[in-house]
């Protein structure tokens, strides 16, 4: 049911997308190097809480949250990654770690890093740690209904990313 439910999303709006599949891998660099692709184009979901909302922020593997720039964003004082209990709650027919990254399809608001704007092509979960989806970033970002907003920090070099780091 995971891909299914994307893929009846991306059909519903009409957009192009490829699925690939992929040896089991649970890291978006794990990712991007068993999928031969650069770990900038490989993007990933991370849920973030504040005290009264849960928000997804879309970004690079090759990059972290910085967050002291998504508290001044957001406008939050506290602000904290999901637990595993409550990324279950959040998205349950989908493997812990594998959100793809439209959040309207869970009730979350969305914050894409800017980084992520630079890819003419991007490549995420698509619910399991076995499948992909790769996509036009316009498309995406069109259908994301994001803001889009500088909050990552570049971690990885590309080299280390197409070795599965």
């Amino acid at each position: 049911m995971t891909l299914d439910k994307t893929k009846n999303y991306l059909n519903e709006k009409h957009v192009g997308y490829q699925i690939m599949q992929h040896s089991l891998a649970y890291t978006a660099m794990e990712i991007a190097g068993a999928q031969h692709v650069p770990g900038k184009q490989m993007i990933k979901s991370v849920i973030v809480k504040t005290n009264s909302r849960n928000i997804m922020c879309v970004l690079c593997s090759t990059h972290l949250i910085n967050f002291t720039k998504l508290k001044i964003i957001l406008n939050v004082d506290d602000l904290y990654l999901a637990n595993e209990n409550e990324m279950e709650s959040l998205f349950p027919d989908i493997e812990i770690g594998a959100e793809p990254p439209f959040g309207d399809l869970f009730g979350l608001e969305v914050y894409i890093d800017r980084a992520v704007s630079e890819n003419d092509d991007i490549v995420f979960n698509a619910g399991t740690h076995t499948e992909t989806i790769k996509m036009r970033y316009s498309d995406f970002a069109n259908l994301a209904k994001a803001k889009t907003e500088n909050f990552a920090q570049h971690i990885y070099t590309e080299e280390r990313s197409n070795f599965g780091f």
